[in-house]
């Protein structure tokens, strides 16, 4: 383990995503794409490294040309791939979505026969490395699958309470993350059992952060200040519920709160919007700012990737978030 602790480790989730360059037309008439590094958590690391964190991410991808090129983007974004290893006989996953703004984004998730992310594996990890991040992020999906659910608990519970080195405040986050078609089982049972691994991450985070439709397989809450309450309940100290054109809501366990509206935008492609938003409040939660400025800050990040087409080659520099912030166009 390097001597300087991360700002940020993320785990899980990664592939290729391939984007159409048409919008507006199904992929049956779809005839050119642009191939871009995707999944969540190693998207929120390009986020956070955008914005000069140091981050690195913990997943898997196959040994194949297309994991050979997700470690090469990783790179090129500032992203420490020491911990993205190639799986023999899984092929690295990819994703292709369908663009028809400003809100229908079908995705078309190719992960078969197993993702290699879901092999990551307990005995595998640098627990030092994981402890001693200032922030650890890990997701939903995460739980879905063996070994990944045990490995993703285990660094959790590794994590305990102890704030990074010298000192610093850490943070550990729960990206809710909710992919029904990540589980196995009827799609009425699945929530009900990712409730209960659900939960069992919530005890050993600070920071839960979802939609409502993910707060509501955590906590069966829909309403946003009874999510964000349940999920305090369930053990964070943070609780951030997205509520798309209606803002974000941020409850802090000591009787904060910060309801921010979302910036106005002409959305392109709403699918970043999120990994952009947890980028940038992984940032502001390392800056110490207050709760309010950190939600407007990410809002302002997750608005700017909403106007562009890609996801990761879309992350935003300080100084376009500041732009947003001053009043400027996303």
């Amino acid at each position: 383990m390097d001597e300087v602790p991360y700002d940020l480790i993320t785990m899980g989730r990664i592939g290729v995503d391939l984007y159409p360059l048409q919008t507006g037309v199904s992929l049956a008439e779809v005839d050119s794409f642009g191939k871009f590094l995707g999944g969540s958590p190693s998207n929120v690391a390009v986020a956070a490294a955008r914005l000069g964190r140091r981050a690195a991410v913990v997943t898997r991808t196959g040994r194949d040309p297309f994991g050979d090129y997700l470690r090469k983007e990783l790179g090129e974004f500032g992203v420490d791939a020491r911990w993205a290893t190639p799986v023999e006989g899984l092929p690295t996953p990819v994703t292709f979505c369908e663009v028809f703004p400003p809100d229908h984004f079908p995705l078309y998730f190719y992960r078969l026969p197993k993702a290699p992310d879901l092999e990551l594996r307990e005995g595998e990890l640098d627990l030092d490395a994981i402890r001693a991040a200032r922030i650890f992020w890990v997701t939903g999906t995460g739980l879905c699958a063996e070994p990944s659910r045990t490995a993703t608990l285990a660094a959790l519970r590794a994590r305990g309470t102890a704030p990074a080195q010298g000192g610093s405040r850490s943070f550990t986050v729960f990206d809710l993350d909710w992919r029904p078609m990540f589980w196995k089982g009827a799609a009425e049972t699945a929530p009900a059992e990712a409730r209960v691994h659900y939960r069992a991450a919530l005890a050993h985070a600070t920071v839960a952060v979802g939609n409502i439709d993910e707060c509501e397989v955590a906590t069966g809450e829909r309403e946003p200040r009874a999510a964000a309450e349940a999920l305090l309940g369930a053990g964070v100290e943070l609780a951030v519920v997205k509520q798309g054109p209606e803002g974000v809501l941020a409850v802090h366990r000591d009787g904060t709160v910060a309801e921010v509206a979302p910036v106005p935008v002409e959305v392109v492609n709403g699918l970043g919007a999120g990994d952009a938003f947890g980028g940038a409040l992984c940032h502001g939660l390392l800056a110490g700012w207050e709760l309010e400025r950190v939600m407007r800050y990410a809002n302002a990040a997750g608005a700017i990737v909403a106007s562009r087409l890609a996801c990761s080659a879309a992350m935003p520099f300080p100084a376009e978030v500041e732009h947003v912030l001053e009043g400027g166009r996303a």
